[in-house]
């Protein structure tokens, strides 16, 4: 994406601490790109000790599905009303289809489900650029891995 993020300005303080306060996702230099209700696309920017598979070079696969269970998460997270409200992740499913090349990785998470107790995202996690990013349209182009996640909801009294 060459646009600058396109983030509602309603979860700039989420964006902030995911960015920032929380050490693995600052380590991995993770960042969102677009955000709004129900739906985000986070970045990692291509880092070479990010190979898992010094042959191919590849991705390690722990990096994809960190970026797939952390979109998910943000994407139903943006779903709930009170800051306070937690969501962790209960099952992860993810299928990789391709080797990662050495760019940076996006993924696009959506929301399917929010209940009470229970969250559920689908995710795509994509090589170096978003397909038709400019159209939001994500369900193009040659994903490098998907996933699904079902995410616990923690709802705390206002």
């Amino acid at each position: 994406m060459s646009e600058a993020p396109s983030i509602d300005p309603q979860f700039a303080k989420l964006v902030l601490f995911m960015e920032q306060h929380i050490p693995f996702n600052k380590l991995l230099g993770l960042r969102v790109d677009f955000l709004q209700r129900g739906e985000c696309v986070l970045r990692i920017p291509w880092m070479d000790h990010l190979i898992g598979d010094v042959n191919r070079p590849a991705v390690h696969g722990g990096v994809i599905s960190m970026l797939a269970d952390t979109a998910g998460g943000a994407a139903c997270f943006s779903m709930l009303s009170n800051p306070q409200d937690r969501v962790s992740t209960v099952d992860l499913r993810v299928d990789y289809l391709r080797p990662g090349p050495s760019l940076d990785l996006l993924c696009h998470a959506k929301t399917i489900r929010v209940g009470n107790k229970v969250a559920v995202a689908r995710m795509e996690v994509f090589a170096g650029a978003m397909p038709d990013s400019a159209t939001r349209q994500f369900d193009t182009g040659e994903a490098i891995a998907t996933a699904q996640a079902v995410y616990n909801v923690v709802r705390r009294d206002s």
